[in-house]
């Protein structure tokens, strides 16, 4: 008999996150929908800086959760993905499309997720990803992040 999928709670991942003080910025799906976008998904794309100490609490956060990284692993791998108790969670070291970490995290906006202040990939680093990924579903999402962008703009509330 096959185990079920965890429940998919992304409040919860980014809580657990944020209190470990592990330095990430959300990207993909769950990025795109703090923006506006329609898309659903049902795991959280989560980039991350390579600094040691940053290593060490992203992997222990992760064990916490039930996956099994190690800050070895984290540091070499681009992409990692896991299955946790709070539903599936991507670690990407350098995502696809995105400028380097420290960059993206400049860029980002931050929001308050349950009190805690989370960093959310700009529309703009969205879009890029998005189209370096080549799919179809990555370019319908690329599309809609530009419509969102453009709306924002020309409400003047975008970048």
């Amino acid at each position: 008999m096959t185990q079920p999928e965890p429940e998919f709670d992304p409040v919860r991942v980014l809580v657990r996150f944020a209190d470990a003080e592990i330095d990430f910025v959300v990207i993909g799906c769950v990025a795109g929908a703090v923006h506006g976008s329609a898309y659903t998904t049902d795991d959280i794309d989560l980039a991350y800086s390579c600094a040691p100490q940053n290593l060490s609490r992203l992997a222990k956060t992760l064990r916490g959760m039930g996956a099994t990284p190690s800050a070895e692993r984290l540091a070499r791998d681009d992409h990692l993905a896991f299955v946790t108790e709070l539903g599936n969670v991507d670690v990407l070291a350098r995502p696809a499309g995105a400028p380097a970490y420290e960059k993206l995290r400049s860029e980002a906006t931050t929001i308050a997720v349950e009190g805690r202040t989370v960093r959310i990939a700009s529309l703009d680093r969205l879009i890029a990803m998005a189209e370096s990924m080549g799919r179809t579903k990555d370019k319908l999402l690329a599309a809609e992040y530009r419509t969102i962008a453009d709306l924002l703009r020309a409400t003047g509330e975008g970048d």
